[in-house]
Protein backbone atom coordinates (compact mmCIF):
# COMPACT_ATOMS: atom_id res chain seq x y z
CA UNK A 1 0.00 0.00 0.00
CA UNK A 2 1.04 3.59 -0.54
CA UNK A 3 2.88 5.11 2.38
CA UNK A 4 1.04 8.06 3.92
CA UNK A 5 2.28 11.38 2.51
CA UNK A 6 4.06 13.90 4.66
CA UNK A 7 2.07 16.90 5.90
CA UNK A 8 1.72 19.67 3.30
CA UNK A 9 3.99 22.69 3.36
CA UNK A 10 2.59 25.58 5.40
CA UNK A 11 1.96 27.82 2.39
CA UNK A 12 -0.18 25.11 0.78
CA UNK A 13 -2.71 24.81 3.56
CA UNK A 14 -4.11 21.56 4.91
CA UNK A 15 -7.50 21.48 3.17
CA UNK A 16 -9.40 22.12 6.41
CA UNK A 17 -7.91 19.11 8.20
CA UNK A 18 -8.70 16.63 5.39
CA UNK A 19 -6.17 13.87 4.72
CA UNK A 20 -3.56 15.04 2.20
CA UNK A 21 -3.01 13.41 -1.17
CA UNK A 22 0.60 13.96 -2.16
CA UNK A 23 1.02 14.53 -5.90
CA UNK A 24 4.29 14.08 -7.76
CA UNK A 25 4.40 15.20 -11.39
CA UNK A 26 6.86 14.13 -14.09
CA UNK A 27 7.13 16.75 -16.85
CA UNK A 28 6.82 20.49 -16.51
CA UNK A 29 6.16 22.14 -19.88
CA UNK A 30 2.74 22.93 -21.43
CA UNK A 31 0.86 19.99 -19.93
CA UNK A 32 2.74 20.26 -16.67
CA UNK A 33 1.53 23.82 -16.25
CA UNK A 34 -2.05 22.82 -17.06
CA UNK A 35 -2.01 19.91 -14.61
CA UNK A 36 -0.43 22.12 -11.94
CA UNK A 37 -3.32 24.52 -12.28
CA UNK A 38 -5.76 21.65 -11.88
CA UNK A 39 -4.17 20.22 -8.74
CA UNK A 40 -3.63 23.64 -7.20
CA UNK A 41 -7.24 24.73 -7.76
CA UNK A 42 -9.46 21.66 -7.34
CA UNK A 43 -9.50 21.65 -3.54
CA UNK A 44 -10.13 25.39 -3.40
CA UNK A 45 -13.26 25.13 -5.56
CA UNK A 46 -14.75 21.72 -4.83
CA UNK A 47 -15.40 20.07 -1.47
CA UNK A 48 -12.94 17.20 -1.83
CA UNK A 49 -12.53 14.26 0.57
CA UNK A 50 -8.72 14.53 0.28
CA UNK A 51 -6.54 17.63 0.03
CA UNK A 52 -4.20 17.59 -2.99
CA UNK A 53 -0.67 18.62 -2.04
CA UNK A 54 1.84 19.58 -4.73
CA UNK A 55 4.68 17.55 -3.25
CA UNK A 56 7.28 17.41 -6.04
CA UNK A 57 7.74 18.01 -9.75
CA UNK A 58 10.37 16.30 -11.88
CA UNK A 59 12.29 17.24 -15.02
CA UNK A 60 15.77 16.61 -16.46
CA UNK A 61 16.82 20.28 -16.51
CA UNK A 62 17.40 21.14 -12.86
CA UNK A 63 17.30 24.92 -13.23
CA UNK A 64 14.16 24.83 -15.36
CA UNK A 65 12.27 22.42 -13.13
CA UNK A 66 13.16 24.38 -9.99
CA UNK A 67 11.93 27.57 -11.64
CA UNK A 68 8.72 25.80 -12.63
CA UNK A 69 8.26 24.46 -9.08
CA UNK A 70 8.51 27.97 -7.65
CA UNK A 71 6.18 29.43 -10.24
CA UNK A 72 3.43 26.82 -9.83
CA UNK A 73 3.64 26.05 -6.12
CA UNK A 74 5.41 22.68 -6.00
CA UNK A 75 7.15 22.07 -2.68
CA UNK A 76 10.18 20.28 -4.17
CA UNK A 77 11.91 19.54 -7.46
CA UNK A 78 13.58 16.34 -8.70
CA UNK A 79 15.66 15.59 -11.79
CA UNK A 80 15.19 11.79 -11.75
CA UNK A 81 11.70 10.30 -11.94
CA UNK A 82 12.95 7.16 -10.19
CA UNK A 83 13.58 9.30 -7.12
CA UNK A 84 10.19 10.98 -7.41
CA UNK A 85 8.16 7.76 -7.43
CA UNK A 86 9.86 6.52 -4.24
CA UNK A 87 9.25 9.69 -2.20
CA UNK A 88 7.23 9.12 0.95
CA UNK A 89 5.28 12.33 0.38
CA UNK A 90 4.04 11.23 -3.06
CA UNK A 91 0.81 9.23 -3.20
CA UNK A 92 0.01 9.83 -6.86
CA UNK A 93 2.29 10.16 -9.89
CA UNK A 94 1.05 12.46 -12.66
CA UNK A 95 2.81 11.76 -15.98
CA UNK A 96 3.07 14.72 -18.37
CA UNK A 97 6.03 13.56 -20.48
CA UNK A 98 6.28 12.63 -24.18
CA UNK A 99 4.68 9.30 -25.00
CA UNK A 100 7.90 7.33 -25.25
CA UNK A 101 8.28 7.33 -21.46
CA UNK A 102 4.65 6.82 -20.40
CA UNK A 103 4.77 3.04 -20.09
CA UNK A 104 8.05 2.85 -18.18
CA UNK A 105 7.10 5.53 -15.65
CA UNK A 106 3.50 4.38 -15.16
CA UNK A 107 4.37 0.71 -14.65
CA UNK A 108 7.16 1.57 -12.21
CA UNK A 109 4.97 4.02 -10.28
CA UNK A 110 2.16 1.47 -9.93
CA UNK A 111 4.68 -1.14 -8.76
CA UNK A 112 5.93 1.39 -6.20
CA UNK A 113 2.43 1.60 -4.73
CA UNK A 114 1.36 4.91 -6.25
CA UNK A 115 -1.83 5.95 -7.99
CA UNK A 116 -1.19 7.14 -11.55
CA UNK A 117 -2.62 9.79 -13.86
CA UNK A 118 -1.12 9.58 -17.36
CA UNK A 119 -1.54 12.10 -20.16
CA UNK A 120 -2.97 11.00 -23.51
CA UNK A 121 -2.35 9.14 -25.68
CA UNK A 122 -1.73 6.40 -23.16
CA UNK A 123 1.38 5.11 -24.95
CA UNK A 124 3.17 5.13 -28.30
CA UNK A 125 2.21 1.56 -29.22
CA UNK A 126 -0.56 -0.92 -28.57
CA UNK A 127 1.94 -3.27 -26.91
CA UNK A 128 3.01 -0.59 -24.43
CA UNK A 129 -0.62 0.27 -23.68
CA UNK A 130 -1.46 -3.40 -23.10
CA UNK A 131 1.40 -3.68 -20.61
CA UNK A 132 0.13 -0.57 -18.82
CA UNK A 133 -3.39 -2.01 -18.60
CA UNK A 134 -2.07 -5.23 -17.12
CA UNK A 135 0.01 -3.28 -14.59
CA UNK A 136 -3.03 -1.18 -13.68
CA UNK A 137 -5.16 -4.30 -13.18
CA UNK A 138 -2.57 -5.81 -10.84
CA UNK A 139 -2.22 -2.53 -8.95
CA UNK A 140 -6.00 -2.29 -8.61
CA UNK A 141 -5.90 -5.47 -6.57
CA UNK A 142 -3.49 -3.71 -4.20
CA UNK A 143 -5.62 -0.57 -3.97
CA UNK A 144 -3.87 1.70 -6.49
CA UNK A 145 -5.89 3.39 -9.23
CA UNK A 146 -4.88 4.51 -12.73
CA UNK A 147 -6.52 7.02 -15.06
CA UNK A 148 -5.66 8.47 -18.48
CA UNK A 149 -6.07 12.22 -18.99
CA UNK A 150 -8.59 12.84 -21.75
CA UNK A 151 -9.53 16.25 -20.39
CA UNK A 152 -12.16 17.12 -23.00
CA UNK A 153 -14.54 14.72 -21.29
CA UNK A 154 -14.45 17.26 -18.45
CA UNK A 155 -15.85 20.21 -20.43
CA UNK A 156 -19.30 20.76 -18.87
CA UNK A 157 -20.91 20.95 -22.33
CA UNK A 158 -19.51 17.59 -23.49
CA UNK A 159 -20.47 15.98 -20.18
CA UNK A 160 -23.99 17.35 -20.66
CA UNK A 161 -24.02 16.01 -24.22
CA UNK A 162 -23.12 12.54 -22.94
CA UNK A 163 -25.95 12.76 -20.39
CA UNK A 164 -28.45 13.77 -23.08
CA UNK A 165 -27.38 10.91 -25.37
CA UNK A 166 -27.60 8.41 -22.49
CA UNK A 167 -31.09 9.68 -21.66
CA UNK A 168 -32.22 9.01 -25.22
CA UNK A 169 -32.75 12.64 -26.20
CA UNK A 170 -31.36 11.91 -29.69
CA UNK A 171 -32.94 8.49 -30.02
CA UNK A 172 -30.96 5.96 -32.06
CA UNK A 173 -27.74 7.57 -33.27
CA UNK A 174 -26.99 7.63 -36.99
CA UNK A 175 -24.04 9.91 -37.72
CA UNK A 176 -21.04 11.34 -35.89
CA UNK A 177 -18.60 13.79 -37.45
CA UNK A 178 -15.66 15.28 -35.63
CA UNK A 179 -12.68 17.44 -36.59
CA UNK A 180 -9.70 18.76 -34.66
CA UNK A 181 -7.90 21.48 -36.59
CA UNK A 182 -4.76 23.47 -35.71
CA UNK A 183 -2.25 25.41 -37.79
CA UNK A 184 0.97 25.65 -35.78
CA UNK A 185 2.97 23.57 -38.27
CA UNK A 186 2.04 25.49 -41.44
CA UNK A 187 5.42 27.25 -41.53
CA UNK A 188 7.86 24.78 -43.18
CA UNK A 189 10.69 26.33 -41.15
CA UNK A 190 9.11 25.44 -37.81
CA UNK A 191 11.77 23.29 -36.09
CA UNK A 192 11.82 19.53 -35.73
CA UNK A 193 10.54 19.28 -32.15
CA UNK A 194 9.87 16.01 -30.33
CA UNK A 195 6.25 16.01 -31.48
CA UNK A 196 7.52 15.50 -35.05
CA UNK A 197 9.64 12.45 -34.26
CA UNK A 198 7.97 9.05 -34.16
CA UNK A 199 10.36 7.61 -31.58
CA UNK A 200 9.25 10.28 -29.09
CA UNK A 201 5.64 11.04 -30.05
CA UNK A 202 4.45 7.76 -31.57
CA UNK A 203 2.52 9.57 -34.29
CA UNK A 204 1.78 13.14 -35.33
CA UNK A 205 -1.61 14.82 -35.59
CA UNK A 206 -3.12 11.34 -35.27
CA UNK A 207 -1.90 10.78 -31.71
CA UNK A 208 -1.76 14.40 -30.61
CA UNK A 209 -5.23 15.43 -31.82
CA UNK A 210 -6.80 12.23 -33.12
CA UNK A 211 -6.55 10.54 -29.72
CA UNK A 212 -8.73 13.29 -28.25
CA UNK A 213 -11.45 13.04 -30.87
CA UNK A 214 -11.52 9.24 -30.88
CA UNK A 215 -11.97 9.19 -27.11
CA UNK A 216 -14.57 11.97 -27.22
CA UNK A 217 -16.49 10.17 -29.96
CA UNK A 218 -16.51 6.89 -28.02
CA UNK A 219 -17.48 8.74 -24.83
CA UNK A 220 -20.45 10.45 -26.47
CA UNK A 221 -21.68 7.48 -28.51
CA UNK A 222 -21.19 5.14 -25.56
CA UNK A 223 -19.37 2.35 -27.40
CA UNK A 224 -15.99 1.75 -29.04
CA UNK A 225 -15.13 2.25 -32.70
CA UNK A 226 -15.35 -1.11 -34.51
CA UNK A 227 -13.34 -0.34 -37.64
CA UNK A 228 -11.78 2.42 -39.75
CA UNK A 229 -10.69 3.36 -43.26
CA UNK A 230 -7.96 6.00 -43.31
CA UNK A 231 -5.61 8.37 -45.10
CA UNK A 232 -2.58 10.08 -43.56
CA UNK A 233 -0.16 12.58 -45.07
CA UNK A 234 3.07 14.36 -44.17
CA UNK A 235 3.16 17.66 -46.03
CA UNK A 236 6.59 18.89 -44.88
CA UNK A 237 9.02 16.01 -44.75
CA UNK A 238 12.13 17.80 -43.50
CA UNK A 239 12.55 20.60 -40.96
CA UNK A 240 15.32 22.57 -39.21
CA UNK A 241 16.77 20.97 -36.11
CA UNK A 242 15.68 22.87 -32.98
CA UNK A 243 18.08 25.32 -31.40
CA UNK A 244 16.86 24.75 -27.84
CA UNK A 245 14.34 23.04 -25.61
CA UNK A 246 10.73 23.06 -26.77
CA UNK A 247 7.32 21.99 -25.56
CA UNK A 248 6.41 21.08 -29.12
CA UNK A 249 3.88 23.91 -29.50
CA UNK A 250 6.44 26.70 -29.11
CA UNK A 251 10.16 26.65 -29.59
CA UNK A 252 13.45 28.49 -29.41
CA UNK A 253 13.83 28.63 -33.20
CA UNK A 254 15.71 26.52 -35.69
CA UNK A 255 19.37 25.62 -35.36
CA UNK A 256 21.94 24.27 -37.79
CA UNK A 257 21.05 21.33 -39.99
CA UNK A 258 17.80 19.64 -40.91
CA UNK A 259 16.15 16.35 -40.08
CA UNK A 260 13.31 14.17 -41.37
CA UNK A 261 9.74 14.46 -40.07
CA UNK A 262 8.77 10.89 -39.18
CA UNK A 263 5.11 11.36 -38.21
CA UNK A 264 1.93 12.35 -40.02
CA UNK A 265 0.88 15.97 -40.42
CA UNK A 266 -2.78 15.09 -41.00
CA UNK A 267 -5.09 12.10 -40.64
CA UNK A 268 -8.51 11.63 -42.24
CA UNK A 269 -10.59 8.54 -41.57
CA UNK A 270 -14.08 7.14 -41.50
CA UNK A 271 -15.27 4.79 -38.81
CA UNK A 272 -18.08 2.45 -37.92
CA UNK A 273 -19.55 1.54 -34.54
CA UNK A 274 -21.06 -1.90 -33.89
CA UNK A 275 -24.51 -0.37 -33.37
CA UNK A 276 -24.50 1.01 -36.93
CA UNK A 277 -23.39 4.58 -36.21
CA UNK A 278 -21.07 5.82 -38.95
CA UNK A 279 -18.46 8.48 -38.28
CA UNK A 280 -15.91 10.74 -39.93
CA UNK A 281 -12.75 12.04 -38.25
CA UNK A 282 -10.17 14.64 -39.30
CA UNK A 283 -7.07 15.71 -37.38
CA UNK A 284 -4.52 18.15 -38.77
CA UNK A 285 -1.94 20.70 -37.69
CA UNK A 286 -2.02 22.35 -41.14
CA UNK A 287 -5.49 23.99 -41.14
CA UNK A 288 -4.41 27.58 -41.76
CA UNK A 289 -6.24 29.97 -39.42
CA UNK A 290 -7.50 27.27 -37.05
CA UNK A 291 -5.90 27.43 -33.60
CA UNK A 292 -7.68 24.80 -31.50
CA UNK A 293 -10.84 24.03 -33.44
CA UNK A 294 -12.36 20.82 -32.12
CA UNK A 295 -15.91 20.38 -33.44
CA UNK A 296 -18.22 17.42 -33.02
CA UNK A 297 -21.79 16.74 -34.14
CA UNK A 298 -24.09 13.80 -33.47
CA UNK A 299 -27.25 13.13 -35.47
CA UNK A 300 -29.97 10.80 -34.19
CA UNK A 301 -33.52 9.86 -35.11
CA UNK A 302 -34.94 12.29 -32.54
CA UNK A 303 -32.45 15.14 -32.63
CA UNK A 304 -28.88 16.39 -32.95
CA UNK A 305 -26.13 17.84 -30.76
CA UNK A 306 -23.14 19.94 -31.79
CA UNK A 307 -20.16 21.24 -29.80
CA UNK A 308 -17.31 23.62 -30.66
CA UNK A 309 -14.32 23.80 -28.29
CA UNK A 310 -13.74 27.42 -29.22
CA UNK A 311 -17.22 28.12 -27.81
CA UNK A 312 -16.87 25.64 -24.99
CA UNK A 313 -19.62 27.02 -22.73
CA UNK A 314 -22.24 26.30 -25.39
CA UNK A 315 -24.00 23.20 -26.70
CA UNK A 316 -26.20 23.30 -29.81
CA UNK A 317 -29.29 21.08 -29.66
CA UNK A 318 -31.99 20.32 -32.21
CA UNK A 319 -35.14 18.54 -31.03
CA UNK A 320 -36.51 16.83 -34.13
CA UNK A 321 -39.77 15.92 -32.35
CA UNK A 322 -40.89 19.56 -32.35
CA UNK A 323 -43.18 20.86 -35.12
CA UNK A 324 -41.17 22.00 -38.12
CA UNK A 325 -42.69 25.48 -38.04
CA UNK A 326 -40.53 26.46 -35.05
CA UNK A 327 -37.93 23.70 -34.87
CA UNK A 328 -34.20 24.26 -35.31
CA UNK A 329 -30.91 24.29 -33.45
CA UNK A 330 -30.93 26.21 -30.20
CA UNK A 331 -28.07 27.29 -27.98
CA UNK A 332 -27.79 25.81 -24.49
CA UNK A 333 -25.57 28.01 -22.33
CA UNK A 334 -23.91 25.41 -20.10
CA UNK A 335 -23.37 27.53 -16.99
CA UNK A 336 -26.29 26.54 -14.74
CA UNK A 337 -25.53 25.07 -11.29
CA UNK A 338 -27.26 21.79 -12.23
CA UNK A 339 -25.03 21.31 -15.27
CA UNK A 340 -22.03 18.95 -14.83
CA UNK A 341 -19.28 20.47 -12.63
CA UNK A 342 -20.99 23.87 -12.36
CA UNK A 343 -22.27 23.46 -8.79
CA UNK A 344 -19.04 24.91 -7.38
CA UNK A 345 -18.26 27.64 -9.90
CA UNK A 346 -19.70 31.06 -10.74
CA UNK A 347 -23.27 32.39 -11.14
CA UNK A 348 -25.11 31.41 -14.36
CA UNK A 349 -23.71 33.08 -17.46
CA UNK A 350 -20.15 33.33 -16.16
CA UNK A 351 -18.23 31.01 -18.47
CA UNK A 352 -15.37 28.62 -17.80
CA UNK A 353 -12.29 27.93 -19.95
CA UNK A 354 -9.73 25.35 -21.05
CA UNK A 355 -7.89 25.28 -17.72
CA UNK A 356 -11.03 24.24 -15.84
CA UNK A 357 -11.05 20.83 -17.56
CA UNK A 358 -7.90 19.97 -15.60
CA UNK A 359 -9.51 21.13 -12.34
CA UNK A 360 -12.45 18.83 -13.05
CA UNK A 361 -10.07 16.00 -13.92
CA UNK A 362 -8.32 16.38 -10.58
CA UNK A 363 -11.67 16.54 -8.77
CA UNK A 364 -12.91 13.31 -10.31
CA UNK A 365 -9.68 11.43 -9.63
CA UNK A 366 -9.53 12.54 -6.00
CA UNK A 367 -13.09 11.33 -5.42
CA UNK A 368 -12.28 7.99 -7.08
CA UNK A 369 -9.22 7.49 -4.89
CA UNK A 370 -11.10 8.39 -1.72
CA UNK A 371 -13.98 6.02 -2.51
CA UNK A 372 -11.87 3.25 -4.05
CA UNK A 373 -13.88 3.27 -7.28
CA UNK A 374 -12.33 2.85 -10.71
CA UNK A 375 -11.80 6.25 -12.36
CA UNK A 376 -12.78 7.06 -15.94
CA UNK A 377 -11.28 7.09 -18.46
CA UNK A 378 -9.34 4.04 -17.38
CA UNK A 379 -6.12 2.67 -18.83
CA UNK A 380 -8.36 0.16 -20.65
CA UNK A 381 -10.15 3.10 -22.27
CA UNK A 382 -6.75 4.48 -23.26
CA UNK A 383 -5.83 1.11 -24.79
CA UNK A 384 -9.08 1.17 -26.78
CA UNK A 385 -8.09 4.54 -28.25
CA UNK A 386 -4.58 3.23 -28.96
CA UNK A 387 -6.03 0.33 -30.93
CA UNK A 388 -8.08 2.74 -33.03
CA UNK A 389 -4.97 4.82 -33.75
CA UNK A 390 -3.05 1.68 -34.73
CA UNK A 391 -5.88 0.62 -37.04
CA UNK A 392 -5.81 4.06 -38.69
CA UNK A 393 -2.08 3.74 -39.38
CA UNK A 394 -2.53 0.20 -40.70
CA UNK A 395 -5.40 1.24 -42.96
CA UNK A 396 -3.50 4.23 -44.33
CA UNK A 397 -0.47 2.04 -45.07
CA UNK A 398 -2.73 -0.37 -47.01
CA UNK A 399 -4.34 2.22 -49.30
CA UNK A 400 -7.29 2.93 -46.98
CA UNK A 401 -8.49 -0.67 -46.69
CA UNK A 402 -11.17 -1.08 -44.00
CA UNK A 403 -9.43 -2.26 -40.83
CA UNK A 404 -11.29 -3.72 -37.84
CA UNK A 405 -10.41 -2.54 -34.34
CA UNK A 406 -9.81 -5.29 -31.81
CA UNK A 407 -12.10 -4.74 -28.81
CA UNK A 408 -10.55 -4.39 -25.36
CA UNK A 409 -12.35 -7.42 -23.88
CA UNK A 410 -11.71 -9.32 -21.67
CA UNK A 411 -10.12 -6.36 -19.90
CA UNK A 412 -13.38 -4.52 -20.43
CA UNK A 413 -15.11 -2.37 -23.03
CA UNK A 414 -15.42 1.41 -23.06
CA UNK A 415 -18.24 2.17 -20.63
CA UNK A 416 -18.47 5.97 -20.45
CA UNK A 417 -20.83 7.71 -18.08
CA UNK A 418 -21.67 11.35 -17.50
CA UNK A 419 -20.12 12.72 -14.31
CA UNK A 420 -22.32 13.12 -11.28
CA UNK A 421 -21.79 15.04 -8.09
CA UNK A 422 -20.12 12.44 -5.83
CA UNK A 423 -20.91 12.02 -2.20
CA UNK A 424 -18.15 13.43 -0.03
CA UNK A 425 -16.21 10.69 1.71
Amino acid sequence: MTKPPQPPQPHQGDGGGKPPLGVGMVGYAFMGAAHSQGWRTAGRVFDLPLSPVLAAVCGRDGDAVRAMAGRHGWAAAETDWHALITRDDVDLVDICTPGDSHAEIAIAALAAGKHVLCEKPLANTVEEAEAMVQAAAAARERGQLAMVGFNYRRVPATALARKMVAEGRLGALRHLRVTYLQDWLVDPEFPLTWRLRKEAAGSGALGDLGAHIVDLAQYLVGEPVAGVSALTETFVRERPLPAGASSGLADAGGGDGRGPVTVDDAALFTGRFASGVIASFEATRFATGRKNALRIELNGERGSLAFDLERLNELSYHDHTEPGAHAGFRRILVTEPDHPYLEAWWPPGHGLGYEHTFVHQARDLVHAIASGTAPEPSFADGLQVQRVLAAVEESAAKNSVYTPVLPVDPIGPVTPTAPTTPTTV
